[in-house]
């Protein structure tokens, strides 16, 4: 949980919301946003879910040893480490996984009517 609670924070104020505003469109006491962004309580799950939720943000959770990669490939912005960005940047991943996952369609002519 020592990653959640400053990006939970990060992205509250990114968003320009007081305590009072999130915990309003959240549902939650101020109390509880506070309590929670300074780590005095231990939140339940379902309070970082919607604290989450209302910040834009999904809770997603990632099996440890591939939290480094994940964590790598998302600040790379999708592409292969090492690579640039660009016009001679190679798909990224994702594209790449899409492209395997989605049969594509070979669009073949009518033939002419005789």
């Amino acid at each position: 949980m020592s990653n959640i609670l400053p990006e939970l924070r990060n992205a509250r104020k990114s968003a320009g919301l007081t305590h009072d505003m999130l915990a309003e469109r959240a549902g939650v006491s101020r109390m509880t946003v506070q309590r929670t962004e300074a780590g005095k309580i231990d939140p339940r799950l379902s309070t970082l879910l919607v604290l989450a939720r209302t910040l834009g943000m999904d809770l997603m959770l990632v099996p440890k040893s591939l939290r480094q990669d994940l964590e790598d490939f998302v600040q790379s912005g999708g592409r292969f480490l090492g690579q640039p960005s660009g016009v001679g940047a190679p798909p990224s991943l994702v594209d790449e996984l899409l492209q395997d996952a989605v049969p594509t369609r070979k669009h073949t002519p009518p033939k002419p009517k005789q």
